[in-house]
């Protein structure tokens, strides 16, 4: 350790000026300030808890809310990494002589530190589903270190993950067994089994104070087994890791907020080998006979349709993501159930979620934006290639939609009737996220707008409505009716059905028929 400090040292007084007190007191005002202004809304909220019950029908969709963010949580740090070094110091100090756990031991300290402070925010989540039926202080204190025991075990599991393909295994598991008590939660918040987390949220200290020493004693297992494995971290896993790291920090510093999914798309191609199969040709009608169930494959698409199918191949290849993406059609339904009826919050999660879902299938488009000239070679033109691939979009908005309606309606937090909906929104939903596909980076050359709120850089306000203007205009009959709590659908039905196609047709008629 005193070596790894000395070489630091050394970097540091070669490469960088010193640290004056200029630098300690805006880094210590800004700690400050950041934590004044957390302490409001804190305040204000643990007041609203302080001795009163949580509503019932609320409790099994806040836990099932709060498993779903751990479980993706847990997705974040093992998709990070999570331990990471500077481009420098991967370069220089991680093939080095140095002991690696000595060079790792920052980052390590990074991470315990963001786990705590995400612990501390997931048990005042946890404390306000549950509620504080008694005595406020010794309840906080409880769920307070529930939330920072999760955030850190799971961040040790996220690290021992990176260095052995059982423990990576252990976290995969982790996940999915979150996942499923999410379920279960959600079933039980909605169904006949409510009774239970009523029982639970009343428990006693006591029992609640057992149940947290639990688990601190298992998250502190968890700690001294990843610090003992930060030396035996393959260097090829923390120099990926490294390389994310910089895309991302990238992104952030850049404000350019695209790059990340690019950043994700990459690193999942990256270590994959594809295995292709050739398109089987005409059969003859002996051939035919023989081979009958390849006589009923479709013929080889051609023209545009060949540039749509590689989206179609793209999704088939991850079945993970289909399965994620039906699953969250169950979202607008536990944030309805949440918030206590199907109001804006819900409706802005069906939104939302109806548009990510569509805007995870136009890759295609995508790459012709960022390389105008390889989609000038193919050929074909910009208005018939976008009308090919508006198709799937278009049917997947269409099935998440009328899931994510249905499911509202068979536990009784919507009206049944409104699932026709979806299919007529799904037009809105393709045009709005092929426009998002092909926007460009954040101009921020714009000028900063000054409201009430604070100064506010036009640039990113316009890059972040190219694309949800389309869908939320598209959708607007839908998602005014649901907001507004309609209870017929049938007066918006012709008003959406001629909205969603209106959107397609001239988002369609805007774009050239031949390349330039």
């Amino acid at each position: 350790m005193t070596r790894t400090r000395a070489v630091r040292a050394m970097l540091r007084a070669s490469g960088r000026r010193p640290v004056s007190w200029a630098d300690r007191y805006t880094a210590g005002f800004t700690a400050g300030m950041l934590a004044l202004l957390v302490f409001q809304p804190v305040a204000d909220l643990l007041a609203t808890i302080g001795g009163q019950a949580a509503d019932p029908s609320r409790i099994g969709a806040g836990l099932a809310l709060l498993a779903l963010g751990y479980a993706g949580y847990l997705a974040a740090a093992r998709a990070l990494g999570p331990v990471a070094l500077p481009a420098p110091d991967a370069a220089w100090l991680l093939l080095s002589p140095l002991p690696r756990r000595a060079v790792l031991a920052r980052t390590a300290t990074i991470l315990l530190v963001v786990a705590v402070v995400a612990g501390a925010g997931a048990g005042l989540a946890l404390l306000a589903v549950l509620g504080a039926p008694g005595d406020l202080v010794p309840r906080l204190v409880i769920a307070t270190l529930l939330g920072v025991s999760a955030a850190v075990g799971g961040m040790a599991l996220a690290v021992l993950a990176q260095s052995s393909q059982t423990w990576d295994a252990w976290l995969q598991g982790a996940i999915s067994v979150t996942v499923v008590l999410a379920v279960v939660a959600a079933l039980l918040g909605a169904g006949a089994g409510r009774h239970l987390l009523v029982t639970a949220a009343h428990a006693p200290p006591a029992v609640g104070s057992a149940i947290a020493a639990t688990c601190g004693a298992v998250a502190a297992l968890l700690v001294r087994l990843a610090w003992s494995a930060l030396g035996r971290i393959h260097a090829r896993s923390l120099l990926a890791a490294a390389t994310r790291f910089g895309g991302v920090a990238g992104a952030v510093t850049g404000l350019d907020p695209s790059l990340l999914t690019w950043i994700a798309e990459d690193n999942h191609w990256r270590a994959r080998v594809l295995r292709s199969r050739p398109w089987p040709a005409p059969l003859s009608r002996r051939a035919r006979a023989r081979h009958t169930v390849l006589s009923r494959l479709p013929a080889a698409p051609t023209g545009p349709l060949a540039l749509a199918w590689q989206d179609w191949r793209r999704l088939g290849r991850r079945p993970g993501r289909l399965s994620v993406m039906l699953g969250s059609a169950a979202l607008p339904a536990l944030a309805a159930q949440a918030a206590g009826g199907f109001g804006p919050v819900a409706v802005a999660v069906l939104g939302i979620g109806a548009f990510a879902v569509a805007a995870s299938c136009c890759t295609g488009e995508r790459r012709d934006a960022d390389d105008p000239g390889m989609a000038r070679l193919i050929g074909v033109g910009a208005r018939a290639a976008r009308a090919a691939r508006a198709v799937l979009p278009m049917l997947v908005s269409a099935a998440w939609l009328t899931v994510a309606l249905a499911v509202p309606a068979t536990f009784g937090l919507l009206p049944g009737g409104w699932w026709p909906l979806g299919p007529l929104c799904a037009p809105a939903m393709a045009a709005g996220a092929l426009r998002l596909a092909r926007r460009p980076p954040v101009d921020h050359s714009l000028p900063v707008l000054d409201t009430m709120g604070g100064a506010v850089p036009l640039g990113l306000v316009l890059w972040a409505c190219t694309g949800a203007d389309l869908a939320a205009l598209g959708s607007l009959p839908l998602l005014s009716a649901l907001a507004a709590g309609a209870a017929d659908p049938g007066p918006v039905l012709a008003a959406q059905a001629v909205c969603g196609v209106a959107v397609l047709v001239l988002f369609l008629l805007r774009a050239p028929r031949r390349r330039a």
